[in-house]
């Protein structure tokens, strides 16, 4: 048997290994039952059938508190983690975009600032050593212009963020113009590249913009208001509508209409990844560094499009002279051969001749762009979203404090053409508010819906699931052209109610996007959840915590509502 066994397996490898030398991707839709669509709503009400769902009345939250500042859905700054800390008399804190300050490949930062707090580099007679805060470029500026982070120097992927933060009164002053080279560009998979340049001709913004109105290719990008990428390429999409004015009325106009066909931005590049691998998206917006280190994208097309991303080093007004000048020990540190060799080998410094295309834009500009995408990012359309939120005995204490706060907090990124409800379970599924527009008086029950949550029961995911579905279907009927959405929160493991194997058929066939938000699970419990969130369509499971579900709210509804 184990010789049988043995064969087996070396079947599979050389299988493997005469595929293409290519990876095979497990996609979670693809052991699912296929089901039509009729069937999946019958199977559901099948299901509700045998559920008892509580309808609620939610109390007018007459005391509601105005959260309309952004700063009020802002976690602390601690969540983004010290990746490197530096203990000298001039201590420097670096706030540095992730390709530079995460985990291994993406540690350039961090390898060297290690090496240089180790060397004992003086100023003035003084141990200078640096702290590297592992931050997304427009996380700096969305806590800088909150008055909720200053750091002494920040090192984005591109200079627009510092143009930005000199537009909103933080004058930045620019120690260094490129610290890391890198590029932003498009990926087009191969298996429809041929196809788009025999018809396209090339691959520039323009082409790819019209390629997807046309249905012959599905691009994705990024969130902007986070993402360098993202910024880059919705600033290029408006400049391909408009070139002499980005910012114009015909360039919102077609963005608009572009935003109807094209999938939704994705709120992370994992995600936006993962929808590649499963084939949701056939092309989409990338650093070139993510894309050479990357080997499951080794079947894409990669060509650089918008701004160059060189790693620009900024400081500040309000950092003192002496700290400033220490700084350049170490920026002098980061452009050695020896620092750049291994940016190279980390998967920099590429496309050297690429010189950049500038839509044009100043700060303000910029910030108005963010502006114009939050504004037609849906193509018109409405969204249906249904909070479903864990309530069960383990969300006890700072658990549930932590979420109801957040979920208050974040509601202000949904805006009022958009339609909310809210549903809670524990052992039993209660429907906390049904879905109906979120105006002001939809707020005020929903913060007051939120404000009777408390912790007891059970777990039952999918029952809640089932109904929230019902619930969205239901709208759908009196809003045809309205999206629906789902946001799962969940801390544990399914105790009680339907199985997940039960509901996947119909979350299928439903297409509805859930999108799943964890606390402190099991690896276990995270691929259920990831799972249903994979197999319902472009979305995906978000990990967070007490500190963070603030930020992570924030973050996907702003993206999606």
């Amino acid at each position: 048997m184990k010789r049988i066994i043995s064969l087996v397996l070396v079947f599979v490898l050389l299988a493997s290994a005469f595929a293409g030398c290519r990876e095979v991707y497990d996609d979670p839709a693809s052991d699912v039952k296929e089901i039509s669509r009729d069937d999946a709503i019958e199977e559901m009400n099948a299901i509700l059938s045998r559920v008892d769902v509580y309808n609620e009345d939610a109390p007018i939250d007459l005391d509601m508190v105005d959260y309309s500042d952004e700063a009020d859905a802002l976690a602390d700054i601690s969540v983004f983690p010290i990746t490197v800390q530096g203990n000298g008399t001039i201590n420097i804190e670096i706030a540095a975009d992730t390709e530079l300050s995460s985990e291994s490949p993406d540690d350039w930062m961090n390898v060297l600032a290690k090496k240089f707090n180790r060397e004992n580099h003086e100023y003035n007679g003084k141990k200078v050593t640096v702290t590297v805060r592992q931050i997304t470029g427009g996380e700096v500026v969305t806590y800088m212009r909150a008055g909720l982070y200053q750091p002494d120097l920040y090192v984005p992927s591109h200079g627009a963020w510092g143009k930005m933060l000199d537009a909103s009164g933080i004058q930045t002053v620019t120690l260094c113009d490129r610290l890391l080279g890198n590029t932003a560009g498009i990926l087009i998979s191969d298996k429809v590249y041929d196809g788009f340049i025999e018809k396209y001709k090339e691959v520039t913004m323009k082409t790819v913009v019209e390629a997807t109105i046309n249905g012959d290719l599905t691009f994705a990008y990024t969130y902007p208001y986070a993402s360098s990428t993202g910024l880059n390429m919705l600033t290029m999409i408006l400049a391909a509508f408009d070139p002499e004015n980005p910012l114009s009325e015909t360039a919102s106009a077609k963005l608009m209409e572009y935003q109807k066909t094209a999938p939704p931005t994705a709120h992370t590049t994992a995600i936006m990844r993962n929808n590649a691998k499963r084939g949701i998206v056939n092309a989409m917006a990338m650093e070139e560094q993510a894309y050479v280190l990357n080997k499951e994208l080794e079947n894409y097309v990669y060509v650089p499009v918008g701004i160059r991303h060189d790693h620009p080093v900024f400081t500040f007004t309000y950092v003192d002279a002496e700290k400033q000048e220490a700084a350049k020990l170490f920026i002098n540190y980061c452009l050695t051969d020896e620092a750049q060799k291994l940016g190279t080998e980390k998967g920099f410094n590429r496309h050297e001749d690429y010189e950049g295309q500038d839509p044009g834009l100043d700060g303000m500009g910029y910030l108005a762009a963010q502006k114009l995408w939050k504004q037609n990012k849906t193509g018109g359309r409405p969204v249906i979203a249904v909070f479903v939120t864990d309530v069960s005995g383990s969300m006890r204490g700072n658990k549930i404090a932590s979420l109801k706060d957040a979920l208050v907090r974040s509601a202000q990124f949904i805006s009022s053409e958009n339609y909310l409800g809210l549903v809670t379970y524990s052992t039993d599924v209660h429907v906390m508010l049904p879905i109906e527009q979120f105006d002001a008086m939809q707020r005020a029950k929903f913060s007051g819906a939120v404000k009777q949550m408390s912790a007891n029961g059970g777990t039952a995911i999918y029952d809640a699931t089932m109904a929230a579905a019902k619930m969205l279907l239901d709208k759908q009927k009196e809003i045809p052209d309205a999206i629906p959405v789902m946001f799962v929160l969940s801390d544990g493991h399914q105790e009680g109610g339907v199985n997940l194997s039960r509901i996947l058929p119909i979350v299928k066939a439903l297409k509805i996007p859930i999108y799943t938000i964890g606390f402190d699970m099991t690896e276990e419990d995270e691929e259920e959840m990831r799972k249903l969130s994979q197999v319902s369509g472009e979305a995906d499971l978000t990990d967070a915590g007490e500190k963070d579900v603030v930020n992570v709210l924030r973050g996907l509804l702003n993206s999606r509502t």
